[in-house]
């Protein structure tokens, strides 16, 4: 893959980047209109999705950092983004062109003041992986195999005038409106600048392999402070292959199952007994051993539940509260969905459409043991995320509802529904993390 000796850093230079990439996209439209002359409108927009997701997807790989993030996050929303743009997208999740290795020197010289072949016995300067905000390289030291994960150049310094750019495209992408919206916004930029601060990943990451590792048939890394930086972080190299690889070709239903429930397991017990979650789930953050052991990897994105969500969002994971509409109400109103200003159009829409949409989302605890492998469940929620996304109805209305905590909590449910259905993982026992 072809390596890249610079990064746009400053804010200038990084808008001009995504402004060429718009000016692609307004070509794409021009052949758009061009195709619906000869072709049918659904091959004219499939190729129009297509054009638009690579071109937007090649401005933002040579960016990296948040505005490819941002990318990645997207890219989970399999209900709501076109096909074309799921499937570029996703690649912001491991597969992105790397550092060269003159830049990746300059990084070490720049965080230990020596280059890596004076730290390390051996170090490959090419790297093995690269996804939106860093890229791992294999080393060795004193015998062992060690990942080292280098973070890109200026990516902690451009969160927020990254933010800004993509903020008008989230505005009209999931119709947010009104003067709480920075509150959102707010929520991720936090977040991704815990995500660029290594030191605090360590100390994370350690503090999860403390935590969960008595779950059976998951593992972890060990990691190194003394090898490790703000912007650079050892750990052990760990052997397996990307969740979705293993996937692809997996034919082993039991292999599927014991995989399955440590995942299942593994979220669980974070969210319910360490009230602190791993809201980053996808492919490119698992790995599985020939053993078919889940192995869990970067713990950059950890987000804490207050107890003041907590209690209400688990409370409607009950379906007799679900049913009770009074107390479904309330719980409307705790967790920020309705607002007292609301109008009484809004109140009877947004109750509605919550009240379906939990009822589907919350399905799996509604049951002692639930099939992931169940299209029927993911096809309701495609179906559902599709519908409103379309709705004449709420594009009228504030889309700007709910508690901040929703948007890594949700992420964080999303993630990991697709991570099940995609193992195909079925008998899985939900409330096993009470017994571990």
């Amino acid at each position: 893959m072809k390596t890249i000796d610079s990064i746009p850093t400053g804010k200038i230079s990084r808008a001009s980047k995504l402004v060429s990439t718009g000016a692609k996209v307004g070509v794409n439209y021009i052949k758009y209109y061009g195709d619906k002359i000869t072709k049918t409108e659904e091959e004219a927009k499939q190729r129009l999705n297509e054009n638009n997701a690579e071109d937007i997807y090649d401005g933002l790989k040579q960016l990296k950092g948040s505005a490819l993030k941002v990318a990645q996050m997207l890219s989970m929303e399999k209900s709501i983004l076109p096909k074309a743009y799921v499937e570029k997208f996703s690649l912001a999740q491991f597969s992105v062109p790397p550092l060269s290795a003159p830049l990746v020197e300059k990084t070490f010289k720049k965080h230990f003041g020596k280059l890596p072949s004076q730290i390390f016995d051996t170090f490959n300067l090419n790297s093995v992986n690269a996804a939106s905000i860093g890229q791992v390289h294999l080393a060795e030291k004193n015998g062992k195999k060690l990942a080292v994960k280098i973070q890109y150049p200026g990516v902690a310094e451009s969160i927020s005038s990254d933010l800004a750019m993509v903020k008008p495209i989230a505005i009209q992408m999931f119709n947010i409106k009104g003067k709480d919206s920075g509150k959102y916004f707010k929520e991720v930029e936090d977040k991704l600048v815990e995500e660029t601060n290594y030191i605090l990943e360590v100390k994370q990451s350690k503090e999860i392999v403390e935590a969960c590792q008595h779950i059976p048939n998951l593992q972890f890394p060990r990691y190194y402070e003394k090898l490790s930086s703000e912007r650079i972080i050892t750990m052990d190299w760990m052997t397996g292959e990307h969740l979705s690889e293993f996937t692809a070709h997996n034919t082993n239903q039991v292999k599927s199952n014991k995989i399955g429930q440590a995942l299942w397991d593994f979220y669980m017990y974070q969210m319910h007994v360490l009230k602190k979650v791993h809201a980053d789930p996808h492919p490119g953050n698992f790995l599985i051993s020939k053993e078919a052991q889940l192995i869990a990897l970067d713990f950059g994105c950890m987000k804490t539940i207050p107890e003041d969500f907590y209690t209400p969002y688990f409370e409607l994971a009950v379906k007799e509260n679900i049913e009770n509409l009074d107390f479904f109400n309330q719980k409307m109103y705790e967790l920020e969905i309705l607002k007292k200003e609301d109008t009484k159009e809004e109140t009877v829409f947004f109750t509605a459409l919550f009240h379906e949409m939990l009822s589907l989302f919350t399905q799996p605890f509604h049951e002692e043991n639930f099939d992931f492998s169940d299209p029927k469940f993911f096809d309701a929620i495609t179906e559902l995320g599709q519908r409103y996304s379309k709705s004449t109805e709420l594009k009228k209305m504030n889309g700007n509802r709910g508690s901040k905590h929703f948007i890594y909590i949700n992420r964080t449910f999303f993630g990991l529904y697709n991570l099940m259905f995609d193992l195909k993982a079925q008998n899985i026992k939900i409330n096993n993390y009470k017994n571990l």
